[in-house]
């Protein structure tokens, strides 16, 4: 150890700084042929938007989304597409070339018709919302803009098609996508969707019971306003047409060139907000335009610099001096850096970014052929929201030192926290926040989930069905991460403490009241909160002392109490503490005469096919590397059958992470290069749907987790490089660890090149952990 310690510090003190997000230019995506449809699409956005990009048949074409764009039905529509035409047009001759450029996150078009060039940027300002889009051609060339909307007209909801939004399997009535407001206003065309008085929220509260106290909630649908305005100097109007792309019909509102020009600009400005009616939605627009205009000089400049900083934050470069030699490892870097992006696409959303498809979904015929339905279609709904499934699209921005992306997750349950809590006072009469799984953007549970059928007896607070009965653990996990951005970043967490403690007290009550009406007894004979009914996930049901529960409660607690004392008074503290004693221990059992960890000391099926029995190593880490028990978590990844069983790394599998957290570097770096090789659509990180949707965000965020681990994993205030780590793959890594420290390294060969680790105190906490396993 002491060798190895001198070796770092040496390392460190001639390190260089070496290349950093100036070399994300090695990952543009470049394609050389136009696109058959929307599914050959590429993602491009900023700040809370994205678009998906394509040219086909001559036309460029793109999808316009946006965070929070939920409709009376919860379901998260698309605003609309977009189809530019040029006259005449380049984009028939032999050359062409689309490009994502990483390090301005722009989309760059150019072709070529006989003497004829043009080059087309579509860009979307980080920090407003507004799409760019700039044409410029050596010789002069007509424009037609065209904004193409299927919302043209109601549409029925009929079927699986449901699962868009939050009626899901059970509607309980005839459902509508009802139609947007367009028309074409100053030369230019105004689109929006402005949600009725009465929305799925209102059938949702009063299915469950809450009317008494629905004045009291918060509730994000009722005259939610959203869309926008396409406009561009040199256009005018010319009319509309109808036509049908894919499968779906459209009406479009086209403007067109008042003369033939050189450069061509468009610009759609977005707005959304929750308004009374729609005048003050308009002046709200009027301003955003007005702030838009005032800041355009410096707009571009602006988000290329921010997409810079971003990329020089942190990066994974595998192999990138020689990408034929291991295709899979390059593919891996690759398409984390790839991935990176469309996750840096909704830095600011009010709303996090969707596991089921991010703002990136297209038209869903081409992930699911019987799925022939309009472009606004996701599996898994819209605002609604999986924890199961979240979490994985969150975690990984720790490491990356992702943390103004955190926000809107984070968001998300603060706002639902009141109603969370209303449902705990209404149900059973005590405090605490319940938060189920398949969690609305209101904080009840989703309708069908929550069930229509049934037993008048049955526990109103309980979702009857059989995978989420009991599943209320997962909040713990966004606590967790909320905690870790005071740890990593020193950022100030005091806004989280109350949600925090909330859901700590959900558990602490709950569980004390269930026991008391078995047997007149909070606690158990040892004095222990007894767990029952609880769940592992959705897999282990009806459980007894789920370890996953137990896990989260334990470290919850315990980093709680490790705050400085400006979060909590003694009060806090000292209710803490007495939850702390009461949390049961986690249970163990025995395969084969090996010690294993298990999901719960009891349950009565197994329902899916998830290993909980290893969440006490990720995400709570109570198991681990240089840990005690190390080896029991070892022999269930060896003997658990179940676990075994259910290992791949499919859609939201996390079994790439367990190997990393074990150290077994060759089963991390099989199971992690599967999730993150191409894709095998036309862009790479366009995976899925595995278990959910296309684009696969858990897919790609469980991805992210696994390699990060990989290469970096840290106990407090030890750090381990190259825990899992094959020596044979070349990396160039800059990754965040706790106490605002980042350690930027460069393995070649199997040696250190370089190593920088800031601040240089942070260098004595350093444990080499290269070719140990």
């Amino acid at each position: 150890m002491k060798n190895t310690l001198l070796l770092l510090l040496l390392l460190f003190s001639v390190s260089v700084r070496a290349q950093t997000g100036n070399g994300i230019d090695k990952y543009n995506v470049t394609w050389t042929s136009q696109s058959k449809n929307s599914s050959e699409s590429m993602p491009c956005g900023g700040g809370d938007i994205g678009l998906n990009v394509w040219v086909e048949q001559g036309d460029l074409f793109f999808y316009i989304a946006r965070s929070g764009t939920f409709d009376e039905n919860n379901a998260m529509l698309k605003l609309g597409r977009v189809r530019v035409k040029l006259s005449p047009n380049p984009f028939v001759g032999d050359s062409f070339e689309q490009q994502l450029t990483l390090q301005n996150g722009a989309v760059v078009i150019n072709g070529k018709n006989g003497k004829l060039n043009v080059q087309v940027k579509l860009w979307v300002d980080v920090h407003r919302p507004v799409v760019h889009l700039s044409i410029k051609t050596n010789k002069p060339v007509k424009t037609e803009a065209a904004f193409e909307s299927w919302r043209y007209q109601d549409r029925q909801v009929n079927g699986p098609e449901n699962n868009q939004g939050s009626w899901k399997f059970a509607p309980q009535e005839p459902v509508k996508t009802f139609k947007d407001v367009i028309a074409f206003k100053n030369n230019g065309v105004l689109f929006y969707h402005h949600n009725h008085d009465s929305t799925i929220f209102d059938a949702t509260v009063k299915q469950q019971g809450m009317d008494a106290v629905k004045p009291q909630m918060f509730n994000p649908l009722r005259n939610l306003t959203f869309g926008g305005l396409l406009q561009g100097k040199n256009l005018k109007v010319t009319g509309t047409y109808t036509g049908t792309y894919i499968n779906t019909d459209f009406k479009g509102w086209k403007l067109e060139s008042i003369n033939p020009t050189h450069q061509q600009d468009i610009e759609i400005y977005l707005h959304t907000a929750q308004v009374t009616s729609v005048d003050e939605w308009q002046n709200g627009l009027t301003k955003s335009m007005q702030d838009a205009n005032d800041h355009q000089k410096n707009a571009w400049q602006a988000t290329a610099a921010w997409w810079h900083q971003y990329w020089d934050r942190s990066f994974i470069d595998i192999n990138h001096d020689k990408p034929a030699a291991d295709s899979s490892a390059w593919q891996t870097g690759k398409n984390y850096q790839l991935f990176r992006y469309m996750l840096g696409c909704n830095a600011y959303g009010q709303y996090p970014t969707k596991f089921n498809g991010g703002l990136f979904t297209y038209d869903p015929v081409f992930v699911n052929p019987k799925f022939n339905y309009t472009p606004d279609f996701r599996n898994w709904g819209g605002g609604l929201m999986t924890a199961q499934n979240q979490r994985l699209v969150y975690f990984p921005m720790l490491k990356s030192g992702d943390f103004e992306l955190m926000k809107p997750q984070f968001d998300f349950y603060l706002r639902s926290l009141h109603n969370a809590e209303l449902r705990s006072q209404v149900y059973w009469g005590h405090e605490g926040a319940c938060f189920t799984e398949q969690l609305e953007n209101f904080g009840l549970p989703n309708s069908a989930e929550y069930n229509w059928k049934r037993p008048p007896e049955f526990d109103k607070g309980v979702e009857y069905n059989a995978w989420l009965e009991y599943t209320w653990d997962t909040v713990f996990e966004f606590c967790l991460m909320m905690l870790e951005t005071e740890r990593y970043a020193d950022r100030d967490i005091h806004q989280y403490i109350p949600f925090i403690e909330s859901c700590l007290t959900f558990f602490d009550q709950h569980y004390k009241y269930l026991s008391h009406l078995r047997s007149g007894k909070a606690l158990d004979g040892n004095g222990h909160l007894v767990l029952y009914p609880g769940s592992a996930g959705e897999t282990f049901k009806m459980a007894y002392n789920s370890n996953s529960t137990i896990a989260a409660l334990q470290t919850i607690t315990g980093r709680m109490l490790a705050l400085p004392d400006k979060y909590l008074n003694p009060t806090e503290r000292l209710k803490l503490e007495g939850l702390l004693k009461r949390i049961p221990p986690l249970s163990t059992g025995e395969i084969n005469c090996h010690q294993v960890l298990t999901p719960a000391t009891s349950w009565e099926r197994v329902n899916n096919v998830e290993s909980p029995q290893f969440y006490a190593l990720f995400p709570w880490g109570i198991y681990g590397i240089g840990k005690p028990g190390l080896d029991v978590a070892l022999n269930t990844w060896e003997y658990d059958t179940l676990a075994i069983k259910f290992r791949s790394g499919i859609g939201w599998k996390q079994d790439n992470i367990f190997a990393a957290r074990l150290g077994l570097t060759k089963e991390a770096a099989k199971l992690t290069t599967f999730k993150l090789k191409d894709s095998g659509r036309r862009f790479p990180a366009f995976w899925g749907p595995g278990f959910d949707w296309t684009p696969d965000h858990n897919w790609g965020g469980s991805g992210m987790i696994g390699l990060q681990d990989m290469l970096l994993q840290v106990d407090d205030k030890k750090i381990y490089l190259f825990p899992a780590w094959p020596a044979d793959w070349d990396v160039h890594f800059k990754l965040h660890a706790p106490y605002n420290t980042t350690i930027e390294a460069a393995l070649k060969d199997g040696k250190i090149q370089t190593l920088k680790v800031l601040p240089a105190e942070r260098s004595k906490d350093l444990v080499m952990m290269l070719n140990s396993r």
